[in-house]
């Protein structure tokens, strides 16, 4: 069973539960599933995917379970992802700055006819 946060953001149910979670902040269980066209025990198991990797937490309350967004887990992600974003960029702005430089070599330097 995926547990890591990829693998869990990797279906589109589960996507769209945590788009629900971020809009209305916390949903039991009923609410969430009454979206879907799947059974509650389909629901149950996304829920219990998203919980496994930290996306969200479920309170107990009288007979309801609440479910919501962990935000130190979304921030964490969050974080993670700005700074492979800005390794990426630099590294693209390196190899940018070296294709220009070859370019303007090769601009520059004279062909031979006799190679030709």
């Amino acid at each position: 069973m995926p547990n890591d946060i990829f693998s869990a953001l990797a279906d589109p149910t589960r996507r769209r539960i945590l788009d629900m979670l971020a809009d209305i902040e916390e949903l039991p269980a009923s609410q969430i599933h009454e979206q879907f066209q799947v059974s509650p025990q389909a629901i149950s198991k996304h829920l219990k995917i998203l919980l496994e990797a930290k996306l969200i937490i479920v309170e107990k309350r009288a007979q309801q379970r609440m479910y919501r967004i962990n935000t130190s887990t979304m921030l964490a992600f969050e974080d993670w992802s700005r700074n492979m974003r800005q390794r990426w960029s630099r590294r693209l702005d390196t190899f940018e700055a070296v294709m220009k430089a070859e370019m303007a070599k090769a601009a520059t330097t004279p062909t031979d006819p006799e190679e030709s």
